[in-house]
């Protein structure tokens, strides 16, 4: 399961410029700054990570302070594996706005890729308990998912339960709730969650195989069989 991350920015419609627009005016550097940043964040969500890096950097360029544009040149560079430029350019923005609590997540998400499990979980948690954070079930279920890589599950399940009484149809923790209740050989359990999975989300190729184990589990073959012929038709290229 992925964790979730969040690209913080809007589409711009605007024209971006690099400098004055007529002979003797006043560049307004953190303006371009803020276009730049926000059409950079644009052409993240599309994919198009070279464009996206270029209007970044010129971001960064036009106002080293632009939080919003190390966060998410910060997301290119962890999108190209470039690790060490990642974690700079979040450190920067976290510096910058260490009250952003999806700042917060998104760097969590990626210390959690890289291992570092402890420090992404306390961000995760200063997330989800923001206030202003509007889905701070996301981060709980994130603090959940990347603890349950160690070998301290103590308080795995206890991130999902909460992050299921602020939304109880939370797909993520729903599916996460159901693999850990398989895993212990609570396939009943595991089930009931699945059904509710089912009502609030879309099956990927996880669940999927995961409906199907724990049917097969509990003695169903006929539903067993079904969600696997729903995984080889809607994603052929899983693993069965």
């Amino acid at each position: 399961m992925r964790l979730a991350l969040i690209i913080l920015a809007l589409t711009v419609s605007a024209c971006v410029t690099d400098g004055p627009e007529s002979a003797g005016s006043k560049p307004d550097y953190a303006e371009a700054s803020r276009l730049n940043s926000e059409l950079g964040a644009d052409y993240l969500r599309k994919g198009q990570l070279e464009l996206a890096k270029e209007k970044l950097e010129r971001a960064v360029e036009q106002d080293s302070d632009n939080a919003q544009a190390h966060a998410s040149l910060a997301l290119v560079h962890a999108q190209r594996g470039d690790t060490r430029e990642a974690k700079r350019h979040f450190r920067k923005a976290l510096s910058l706005k260490n009250d952003d609590p999806s700042l917060k997540n998104n760097y969590g998400t990626f210390l959690c890729d890289q291992g570092e499990v402890k420090e992404a979980v306390e961000l995760f948690l200063q997330a989800a308990r923001d206030r202003s954070y509007p889905t701070p079930e996301a981060a709980l279920t994130n603090a959940g998912i990347c603890l349950r890589r160690t070998t301290d599950t103590s308080q795995v399940e206890g991130y999902f339960r909460e992050a299921l009484q602020i939304n109880a149809e939370f797909p993520d923790a729903l599916s996460q709730m159901a693999q850990l209740s398989h895993d212990r050989g609570d396939h009943l359990r595991a089930r009931a969650f699945l059904q509710r999975f089912e009502r609030a989300g879309k099956h990927s190729a996880e669940t999927l195989r995961l409906a199907a184990q724990t049917e097969r589990e509990l003695g169903d073959r006929v539903a067993a069989a079904r969600y696997e012929r729903r995984l080889k038709k809607e994603f052929p290229d899983a693993k069965p």
